[in-house]
């Protein structure tokens, strides 16, 4: 976790949510997410990345008080969030966290129009605006994400927007709340890549440019959040080459743990964990010959299903000592703001597992 100076915007302690499975006879536990403790400041974008079942989606839904944690802490401007109890509090800490999910044809409702979401969030969060007042907010909300004219999309029905202007429209809803976080949780995994981009451009253009136009697109959407607005994304992942477009710094996550985390382009230019090698591996590189070499071909997948002490990407790692199997590898700072859980990782060059 990189050493922020203030007080973090987020900020988690140990976070950890465990799910039981199985039947009343052979009841297992599945360890979604174990002692994970990251921050998000202000203005920042931060890429949490990694493969399928990591645990990258348990974190968001913890974040938005969608799960309750097993055991940790999650502190939002240095209050604990366990300590919500009113309604009142919890709808003021949703709508300054708010969540932009994966699926955009899950944001709207097929027989309103594209307005009813965005109208809603903002009578039940922001209940001292007037009808007016919620039309006009609505309006620059759809604006900022670049779907414009406004006025004309909020009277269009779901069936006559794109995929991509859906996506668009789940991250107006948020951005419409005034929040100072959004969790966006894979939100350009089902647009193709010339959609993507324009997403991402969005969300840095938000955080920091005052007074920007907003470009065409859809990954612009998120750095747009950030450079005009202020507003912080935890940007959730599995492409981590579009991490490197948009974000700050970079966690990577394996089996429920995080594995590495820092600045994008140390962790990028360097990576200190065989896995984060491995992820890197695996980019699609155009001028590459097609192949698929031993090492990359190891397909274990991660046990978290009641798993032993060690290390959890051991069976996968070609660097694995004995120590792997025995101890759990805690975060440890190998160079300013770049932190690995490897057994093997070390402050000089960076040891090749894969690639």
């Amino acid at each position: 976790m990189t050493e922020i100076a203030a007080e973090p915007l987020l900020r988690t302690e140990r976070l950890t949510r465990h799910f039981k499975i199985g039947s009343a006879l052979s009841r297992r536990t599945l360890h979604a997410v174990d002692d994970v403790s990251l921050a998000i400041g202000a203005r920042e974008i931060v890429a949490l990345a990694g493969e399928s079942g990591s645990g990258k989606s348990t974190i968001a839904r913890l974040l938005a008080k969608l799960y309750k944690p097993t055991s940790g802490e999650i502190y939002f401007g240095g209050r604990p969030l366990s300590s919500i109890r009113s309604r009142k509090d919890l709808l003021q800490y949703r709508g300054d966290v708010p969540m932009v999910f994966q699926d955009p044809f899950s944001v709207t409702n097929p027989v309103y129009r594209a307005s009813h979401g965005i109208l809603r969030a903002l009578a039940l969060h922001r209940p001292e605006l007037s009808r007016q007042q919620r039309h006009e907010e609505a309006e620059r909300a759809l604006e900022a994400v670049g779907l414009s004219p406004a006025a004309e999309i909020m009277q269009r029905y779901p069936y006559e927007l794109s995929g991509g202007q859906r996506q668009r429209l789940g991250f107006a809803q948020a951005l419409s709340l005034r929040p100072k976080l959004i969790l966006a949780d894979e939100p350009v995994s089902m647009l193709d890549v010339s959609i993507r981009i324009g997403l991402l451009n969005v969300m840095a253009d938000l955080r920091d440019k005052q007074g920007v136009s907003i470009r065409i697109g859809l990954l612009n959407v998120m750095a747009g959040l950030r450079d005009k607005l202020g507003v912080s994304v935890l940007y959730i992942t599995h492409d981590i080459a579009s991490a490197r477009y948009v974000a700050d710094r970079l966690i990577v996550m394996y089996a429920g743990h995080i594995a590495e985390a820092g600045p994008v382009e140390e962790v990028l230019a360097r990576p200190r964990h065989p896995y984060t090698q491995l992820l890197l591996s695996a980019v699609p590189d155009p001028r590459a010959e097609l192949h698929v070499s031993e090492e990359t071909d190891m397909g274990e997948p991660p046990r978290v299903i009641d798993p032993t002490p060690g290390c959890r990407f051991r069976w996968r790692c070609p660097l694995a000592i004995d120590e792997c199997s025995q101890v759990t590898p805690e975060l440890r700072l190998l160079m300013p703001g770049h932190q690995a859980a490897c057994h093997v990782a070390t402050a000089d060059e960076p040891l090749r597992a894969f690639g």
